[in-house]
């Protein structure tokens, strides 16, 4: 069938089942927003930033274990994109990125909105392409798909020029890849398996390690079922909070900076690591010297270049999470029982009795850690967690029970302020029967905060939390500790009325300070159905803890004095 590319581009999303693509058009990539116009096979949505767009089809993309497509135009359409591709990149977030390029002709020559996508998105994307023949535009766009799903996911780039979407010619759309240099190993060395198995029957004090990785490869069940089958300890990194679920008495609860005294204390007693999925990142491993440092360790990753990257391993395995947990299980299941470790489990429950996840509440200010609480008191598994970075990311994943994996969502890898509100729009779209929650900050709404126009035109209602401290939380908590209570550049007492802000933009908008306003303002938005802003005030100075110093090993942490607590 004769068509141009820029139906091909749209016929290929079709064929990959994409029901909604998020977008910002401009003057190279016209010819396929013409075509977009013409079909009815999914949905565009118009961000108004290109970042957002991005960030809206990585959250989609979270919330759902599909592939999120984007689409934006050259220069500075792309540049914009960016720090989008480089998110998704950080945390292995599966996304095709459509951008259009000058024609053919002028690449080269800095014509007008050239940029040379394919060099600046080289390091923040798993694979790039740039079209150079009307005839490879099908076979790009299989491999598209398939390299971003495939072996550890990722955003892959297709860059197009403008008059590759104008010619024509014949639409084949392959049924199958083949890419004899791109072969992800998925089923693990069998020899190095039994390794494994045999270090866990001989170990008293193991502890599973489970990272995003997990999350990825849908091995929530079976990291439970592993867990429950010898009663094994578990920790979980940022991002991977809802595997084991929260009410799980064997996960002791998050690892790392901000992670629970028991965790961190685990790992540095165990004496065998069991990491899933997880990349042994700085904010969890702290002083590599002095981590996990009695321990063998076995390291399950499908991508062979995190294994010993930090971390010297004992026992490498590169393969899916699923099929290698599937063969480790069926070779201890007889062999195992979960009283095995019980006194390994008690000294670890006394070290959640010692030094609880805990805060010291107020009725003369709102902590946000209650607020959290609170949320999840009234909506608990029902709904999808996004959150921005900053100190609002960190009581998130500190508070908020959650009980499945994709319920919560945020950029672990890179940290990108400005994220968290596009990603929820995202995971409404993906997920439309769930309440959709952003826990955001002051700071961080700001930064995307025209997506307020998109939620409305589309009436995609999520309700955006603004724990507001007028201050940059983190950053004031680092200054506070770290520099002697030099605030240099984060107060952010000037601020925009954000009830008004939003009400403005057809959304709905509360300002709170008591728990009652609270409640009554979560349950009017949530009935009201419409994007919203809650803005939050609370208790300006309020810390994260605990918090291990940069650097600092993990059994050194900076706790909450007793009197601070709940």
């Amino acid at each position: 069938m004769k068509m141009n590319g820029a139906r091909m581009v749209c016929e290929a999303l079709i064929a990959e089942g994409v029901k909604t693509v998020f977008g910002y058009p401009g003057g190279a990539i016209m010819n396929v927003y013409d075509e977009i116009y013409k079909q009815n096979g999914f949905e565009h949505i118009l961000n108004r930033h290109e970042q957002a767009s991005v960030h809206a089809a990585d959250g989609y993309a979270r919330a759902t274990g599909e592939v999120g497509v984007a689409m934006v135009t050259s220069g500075p359409g792309f540049t914009n994109a960016v720090t989008g591709l480089a998110t998704a990149y950080m945390d292995s977030i599966p996304l095709v990125v459509i951008s259009g390029q000058v024609p053919l002709s002028l690449i080269g020559t800095d014509g007008f909105q050239e940029i040379d996508a394919v060099g600046i998105s080289r390091p923040c994307t798993k694979h790039n392409y740039l079209v150079r023949e009307l005839k490879e535009l099908p076979r790009i766009l299989k491999e598209a798909f398939h390299i971003a799903r495939t072996g550890r996911p990722g955003p892959v780039l297709v860059d197009i020029p403008k008059d590759i979407t104008a010619e024509f010619g014949e639409f084949n759309y392959p049924k199958d890849v083949n890419i004899p240099s791109y072969k992800p190993t998925t089923k693990g060395n069998n020899r190095q398996i039994e390794k494994a198995i045999e270090a866990i029957l001989k170990s008293k004090k193991p502890l599973l390690y489970i990272g995003g990785g997990v999350v990825l490869s849908n091995a929530s069940n079976l990291v439970r079922k592993l867990a429950k089958m010898g009663g094994i300890p578990a920790v979980e990194t940022l991002m991977a909070r809802g595997v084991m679920g929260d009410s799980n008495p064997l996960l002791q609860g998050m690892l790392g900076m901000h992670g629970n005294y028991s965790s961190n204390m685990a790992m540095s007693e165990t004496d065998l690591v069991i990491s899933l999925g997880a990349r042994f990142d700085d904010r969890v491993t702290g002083k590599l010297s002095e981590f996990a440092k009695y321990a063998d360790i076995i390291h399950v990753d499908i991508d062979p270049a995190n294994i010993s990257k930090l971390v010297m391993v004992d026992y490498p395995i590169v393969g899916d999470i699923s099929i290698v947990l599937e063969k480790i299980i069926k070779g201890i299941e007889d062999k195992i029982n979960s009283e095995r470790y019980s006194d390994w489990r008690t000294v670890l429950n006394r070290y959640n009795e010692i030094h609880p996840l805990t805060y010291q509440d107020s009725n003369d200010v709102l902590k946000p850690q209650w607020v959290i609480e609170r949320v999840g008191e009234l909506l608990g598994k029902d709904a999808v967690i996004t959150s921005d970075v900053g100190q609002h990311q960190m009581w998130s994943a500190q508070h908020y029970p959650f009980d499945r994996p994709r319920q919560w969502i945020n950029s672990g890898g890179l940290g990108t302020m400005g994220f968290g509100f596009p990603s929820a729009l995202g995971a409404k779209k993906g997920c439309p029967d769930k309440t959709v929650i952003n826990f955001t900050g002051d700071g961080s709404i700001l930064m995307n905060v025209q997506e307020l126009v998109t939620a409305s035109e589309y009436k995609i209602p999520v309700i955006n939390i603004i724990l507001n401290n007028h201050f940059l939380g983190m950053v004031r908590q680092w200054q506070s500790f770290f520099y002697d209570n030099r605030f240099s550049e984060t107060d952010l007492s000037y601020q925009p009325n954000f009830k008004a802000l939003a009400e403005a933009c057809g959304g709905l908008g509360y300002d709170v300070t008591t728990k009652e306003e609270f409640d009554s303002a979560l349950k009017d938005a949530i009935e009201k159905d419409k994007v919203t802003f809650i803005n939050v005030a609370i208790n300006r100075f309020e810390n994260v803890l605990p918090m291990v110093p940069a650097g600092g090993a993990l059994y050194n942490m900076i706790l909450a004095d007793k009197e601070e607590k709940k």
